[in-house]
């Protein structure tokens, strides 16, 4: 496994890039995180799956993005808190530069506000940072196969039904975790009682097939509902 300071060969480079594998072909990977332990621990979990191959490491936001330039691999994990350079200001760089990695943000919060940002920036999706091994093997395999990360959980709208039937209500309230408000503060907004505010997140919830905050702004960005 190479860290970051050192440089692979042009054929390596090659070996490493970016479009989506084919079956018989490893899922490359860069794991960024500034704690050595979590990071190892991250490290150590993905390589027990043999269909990824972890080719990096890199302990703040300027070696993982000079670790992905070099190495082009499938997909990058990425925490948001890095040194030097946060996750989402290496997100935007990836894109920006037009590099085909596949960026997931890790997130110890999973903040609502900094998943939006993550997503509108071009991530391939977030995960939390206390995620089980399988939650991590799964969110590398499916940022590499361009499917959504995390899981979809909730049901799609059928054909022809309105993707975007939500409330005024919850709208607000959808927009508001966007914005990284909490509730007391959306039914202070509002004018609303806290209780009648969580009735509507939680009715939000059901409808977007989502367990909290993160996960539905994540699935409204994906049904283009805070566009």
């Amino acid at each position: 496994m190479e860290r970051v300071g050192e440089r692979e060969d042009a054929s390596a480079k090659a070996k490493g890039g970016g479009d989506v594998p084919d079956p018989a072909t490893r899922v490359t990977v860069v794991v960024a995180d500034e704690h050595p332990a979590y990071r190892e621990g991250v490290v150590r979990g993905l390589r027990v799956d043999s269909r990824i191959d972890v080719r990096a490491e890199a302990e703040d936001g300027v070696a993982a993005l000079n670790a992905i330039r070099d190495l082009v691999p499938h997909v990058a994990l990425v925490d948001y808190r890095l040194p030097k350079m946060d996750g989402v200001a290496v997100i935007h760089a990836v894109v920006e530069e037009g590099l085909p990695t596949r960026v997931v943000l890790l997130s110890a919060a999973t903040d609502a506000a900094v998943v939006y940002r993550a997503l509108r920036e071009g991530a391939a999706g977030y995960l939390a940072k206390d995620a089980k091994r399988p939650e991590f093997v799964e969110a590398v395999l499916a940022a590499a196969d361009g499917r959504p990360v995390p899981p979809e959980t909730g049901p799609r709208p059928p054909a022809g039904e309105d993707a975007t039937a939500l409330s005024e209500h919850e709208r607000q309230v959808l927009l508001g975790f966007a914005e990284g408000k909490g509730i007391p503060q959306l039914a202070a907004e509002l004018r609303l009682a806290a209780n009648t505010v969580k009735s509507v997140t939680q009715r939000l919830y059901e409808k977007l097939g989502v367990p909290d905050r993160a996960a539905a702004v994540a699935e409204a960005v994906r049904r283009g509902l805070l566009d």
